[in-house]
């Protein structure tokens, strides 16, 4: 039998993988020997092996002449860098950095994650329902990575000025990367309700005293209205309200009454000949939370009901409601109209998606909410204003890597996105 002194290299590369392997897992003196005889298994030579004569020695007994060795060089000592290494592998835990000083009027918000879908969305919907202006932004999710730089300013249009200020928008970013589920759209009937009140949703065609009638439907089936937020676009409606029960002020959750609420109401939106499918006008019940803290939420369902009845796909001029055209709201009153155009970057396999319109708070959710919500992917994107104008490119692909490759595709997203955009023009009531 060989000297086991001349393959002293390679027994240390050995209890070097062990060693490695036995820190990941957490299990050193359990996990021991299982990597020592797996990596045997693995690298199946003379040298790791012992130089195993199977017809002199068994391998258990080759084992303990390796094992003193390695106890004497694996614990001593190890590399600090261990103690980072799941991040390094997994990822950082999200970090926020806030820079105060390097820009003059604006407070710059850095975040670093590991990529995930939505991300964007939730980071941009945290600064929203703080109230603070998104002036500028640049954002990466490229090679698995998540990087953003945001430039914000207060609702008085200043920086965040306090400790306390900085340290709520670091742990309400830190809340979203962990807890936040952001509302996806629904094709069935959610029992969910709050403690405090029930939720019920509804889109239809949009007309006059539209609103007088679901109020006295709920008033005649003993509903109170705690709450309502509501849009109007292009001859369409969607409302989120918020009702519980006249006698109790509770919320409703019995079943039966809840099925008879929603098709009472299913009735008062249809009433009506319009363009609008049948099945589109519809009140369900809902799982969104209402309260201080959740506008942003009801905005994105709002927004979701709002694609789900086509509201971009309506010309104003052949609306039979008789509610004014809200193009014309848009270019004549607002004084700048929606630019949206969608160009190819194919050698880099992004679609890219350029919006120039009139600034204004919400903006930036708006536009990134509608992208998330048609199944496409952020990879890259800059956003700025300019002198009460916004700038924003997004760099994007389709769910499934491509990127859009029709007219019809392009075209679809050019609408989304001005209605997106225009919906908050024409509000009914919040």
């Amino acid at each position: 039998m060989k000297d086991p002194l001349e393959y002293r290299e390679m027994h240390m590369v050995f209890t070097v993988c062990c060693i490695f392997i036995s820190h990941i897992m957490r299990e050193k003196k359990i996990f021991h020997g299982c990597v020592f005889i797996a990596l045997g298994s693995i690298f199946r030579s003379e040298a790791f092996l012992v130089h195993h004569d199977r017809s002199q020695e068994n391998f258990e007994d080759q084992l303990l002449l390796i094992g003193p060795e390695m106890e004497k060089v694996s614990w001593p000592y190890f590399d600090p860098e261990f103690n980072t290494l799941p991040e390094r592998i997994y990822g950082p835990i999200l970090s926020v950095n806030i820079d105060n000083e390097s820009v003059d009027d604006c407070t710059v918000i850095k975040v670093d994650s590991a990529n995930r879908q939505d991300l964007l969305l939730e980071v941009v919907q945290v600064l929203t329902e703080l109230n603070l202006s998104i002036r500028k932004s640049y954002i990466s999710f490229d090679a698995g990575w998540f990087m953003d730089v945001f430039h914000v300013k207060d609702e008085n249009g200043h920086k965040l000025a306090d400790l306390r200020s900085i340290n709520h928008v670091q742990q309400a970013i830190g809340a979203a990367r962990g807890n936040m589920e952001s509302p996806r759209a629904k094709s069935h009937i959610s029992k969910f309700q709050t403690p405090e009140h029930t939720a019920i949703e509804m889109k239809a065609a949009d007309r006059p005293g539209l609103f007088s009638e679901i109020s006295a439907a709920l008033t005649d089936l003993h509903c109170n209205i705690v709450e309502a937020h509501a849009w109007s676009h292009n001859a369409r409606l969607a409302c989120v309200a918020y009702i519980s029960d006249q006698f109790s002020d509770s919320p409703i959750d019995d079943p039966l009454r809840l099925a008879t609420i929603e098709d009472h109401l299913t009735t008062v939106l249809r009433a009506t000949t319009t363009r609008v499918d049948v099945e589109q006008q519809e009140a369900k019940t809902a799982d969104l939370i209402g309260g201080e803290g959740m506008m942003t939420n009801v905005e994105r369902r709002l927004h979701q009901l709002m694609l789900s009845v086509k509201d971009y796909d309506l010309s104003p001029c052949k609306s039979s409601t008789g509610l004014r055209p809200l193009r014309d709201f848009v270019d004549n009153e607002e004084g700048k109209k929606t630019v949206v155009s969608v160009e190819g970057c194919y050698e880099k396999g992004y679609s890219i998606v350029n919006v120039e319109c009139k600034d204004r708070p919400r903006l930036m959710f708006d536009t990134v909410c509608t992208l998330v919500d048609m199944q496409y992917m952020i990879f890259h994107a800059s956003v700025r204003s300019c002198e009460g104008s916004a700038f924003q490119e997004y760099f994007i692909r389709q769910v499934d890597g491509c990127p859009l490759n029709t007219d019809g595709e392009k075209d679809r997203v050019i609408k989304c996105l001005e209605a997106a955009i225009e919906r908050r023009v024409s509000e009914v009531m919040s």
